[in-house]
């Protein structure tokens, strides 16, 4: 599971980028900042278990199946409605 703790960027960095802001950067040391801070975020992520996976991937699953369900039933809703305006009443399907 997901750690329970507010994910902050640590102090050091702030203060780094904060005193790093206050004189003029290049754009060297712009993007070394950046690669720092995103190398720091990357090290905060937490991998889900194998069991985690697995039920994350089964509700997508379930998730994109009701979509499609919902999107065929509007499309022939609207099919039927068309055919039913511009042609002649009936509906072949």
């Amino acid at each position: 599971m997901a750690r329970s703790t507010v994910d902050e960027p640590s102090e050091d960095i702030v203060a780094h980028a904060t005193s790093e802001r206050d004189g003029r950067r290049g754009p060297l040391a712009r993007i070394t900042l950046f690669i720092r801070q995103v190398i720091n975020e990357l090290k905060k992520v937490v991998t889900p278990t194998r069991r985690e996976l697995f039920s994350y991937t089964g509700v997508v699953l379930v998730f994109v199946v009701i979509m499609m369900g919902i999107l065929y039933v509007l499309d022939f809703l609207s099919a039927v409605a068309v055919s039913w305006v511009f042609g002649d009443g009936t509906f072949v399907g």
